[in-house]
């Protein structure tokens, strides 16, 4: 025994007309459920509904209650942006100052403008490109 597609049959003939009730029929017969919010809103119209018995109303809010409800989930807070060290920006600049070609140091100043990362590793070698071209 289906109560939910009795409901349902009970309501297309009361309001064969509302395209709610039609389109949660054809949605109920061709997928087999229905969502809780879609549950909630047949229970608000089938309570207005006179011919509707008492158990069946019962039933499908016992449905509802047993539904998961799913919220969503809260912003995640970004991370603050990285400090830039004016003095590896300076660094960057005098270098490239010099050498204006040098391909993975603009690739490190792009890196810089755009307020990413730069990685102790990083650092280290824009340290060692300093010393040994800026001697």
């Amino acid at each position: 025994m289906d109560v939910l597609l009795d409901i349902l049959n009970e309501m297309v003939k009361a309001h064969p007309t509302s395209n709610f009730l039609n389109s949660l029929h054809q949605q109920y017969c061709n997928r087999g459920g229905l969502s809780k919010k879609q549950l909630e809103g047949l229970h608000s119209k089938a309570s207005k509904t006179n011919n509707i018995s008492q158990g069946k109303l019962a039933t499908l809010e016992a449905i509802i209650k047993k539904k998961p409800t799913r919220e969503r989930a809260a912003a995640t807070v970004s991370a603050p942006l990285p400090i830039k060290d004016a003095a590896l920006g300076k660094q960057i600049a005098d270098i490239l100052e010099k050498y204006p070609q040098h391909k993975r140091l603009l690739f490190l100043r792009s890196k810089f403008d755009n307020n990413e990362n730069i990685s102790a590793l990083e650092i280290a070698e824009i340290e060692k490109f300093g010393k040994l071209l800026l001697k």
